[in-house]
């Protein structure tokens, strides 16, 4: 079962698989390459069935939720990876085979699938309560990373000394003195805000942290495979009730659901479905019949089907 656009890695493969003609693509001095040649060769092979796979589905979700993806929220994403890889964002996409453009276009394709989700996917109560559980809002910390127990314990004895309208100054003082966490240290410590969905942070330091109300530090060092940590609780707005966080949880098992190659299968049956999709090449024919069959939308999911 294939998964959909879930991960923004590979090669994106801009080939045209209709009207080829006679026209080169290539020249030797043993003869010419053309197009109909090159389509005829790259049809028989997965790659080329599966480019036409992705053309087809990128069609019919254009068609379907495309006035739902605007050209910000492309921009906001493609943004937020390169914020991320920084000064090496260009040599990660051309280690990856892509370009800026061909990024920005497989981040509107995942886009368009998750449009596709949210409108084919139903979230139960049952599914809301499970995933509140496990919820936790986004906190905001600062951390002083140590190697040494002891460390830790000195820079806890000198905050138990410290006034809480003082708290916040001398815990970035402290930071500036004895973290080792270079990319924070200099900000008093301060992490960027995180909940329970993060996978960056270390579990242990995640589960510590949520412990803690605002303007309250972690009174025993909290080790990592990084080190011994202190947390200082800067903003912590509380759990709350399920249905103050409603939105927020639907939001987030849709972004499970995207990586649920059952749910995909599904959601993609039914958008190619009512895609009216026709494919004229009779060698290709057959290249979506696990979505198109009957049997595909009655594909079971972790989330019920509208």
């Amino acid at each position: 079962m294939k998964k959909w656009f879930i991960a923004l890695a590979g090669v994106l493969l801009s080939v045209t698989l209709a009207g080829c003609g006679s026209q080169t693509v290539a020249t030797t001095n043993g003869g010419k390459i053309t197009e109909s040649a090159y389509y005829s060769s790259l049809k028989g092979t997965s790659s080329g069935k599966q480019v036409l796979q992705q053309m087809i589905l990128n069609k019919v979700l254009e068609k379907q939720y495309g006035s739902k993806v605007s050209k910000s929220a492309v921009t906001k994403q493609f943004n937020k990876y390169k914020s991320q890889y920084g000064s090496s964002f260009n040599s990660v996409l051309t280690q990856s085979g892509m370009t800026q453009s061909s990024l920005k276009t497989e981040i509107r394709s995942n886009l368009l699938l998750k449009e596709a989700v949210k409108d084919n996917v139903t979230i139960t109560n049952k599914q809301l309560k499970k995933q509140f559980k496990s919820y936790e809002p986004k906190v905001t910390v600062a951390h002083i990373l140590v190697s040494k127990k002891a460390t830790a314990n000195k820079v806890i004895d000198k905050l138990k000394d410290t006034k809480k309208s003082d708290l916040t100054s001398e815990f970035s003082k402290l930071a500036k003195k004895y973290s080792t966490d270079t990319a924070t240290k200099k900000k008093g410590g301060v992490l960027s805000s995180f909940d329970s969905t993060d996978t960056s942070l270390d579990s242990d330091f995640k589960k510590a942290a949520f412990k803690l109300k605002t303007d309250e530090y972690t009174t025993t060092p909290v080790k990592t495979q990084y080190g011994y940590h202190v947390i200082l609780m800067k903003k912590n707005p509380g759990k709350g009730t399920l249905k103050q966080h409603k939105a927020e949880l639907k939001q987030q098992i849709i972004t499970s659901d995207m990586s649920d190659s059952t749910v995909l299968h599904n959601v993609v049956s039914k958008v190619l479905k009512k895609g009216n999709v026709s494919i004229k090449d009779s060698d290709m024919k057959n290249i979506l019949s696990d979505y198109l069959s009957s049997s595909s939308s009655s594909s079971s999911s972790s989330s019920s089907s509208k």
